[in-house]
């Protein structure tokens, strides 16, 4: 798997997302990995809003619908 430095990574973008294969790339800062770019697949970007206005949210998304008093 390729990496390539942060600073490197910052410097190259455009040029690095044009070249980005199905393997990736990991992005290090110090050496040590902190994220990995990995090209979206047609099939993958294809589900990105695909829900959109085909769900509605019923009642409280935050409740667990159990009530309950706790005692002063």
């Amino acid at each position: 798997m390729k990496e390539i430095a942060a600073a490197k990574f910052k410097e190259q973008c455009l040029a690095i997302l044009d070249a980005v294969d199905e393997e990736g790339i990991v992005i290090t800062k110090r050496g040590k990995p902190v994220a990995k770019l990995i090209p979206i697949r047609a099939e993958s970007a294809a589900l990105i809003g695909a829900l959109k206005d085909k769900l509605k949210i019923k009642g409280d998304v935050q409740s667990t619908g159990i009530r309950w008093h706790a005692e002063p």
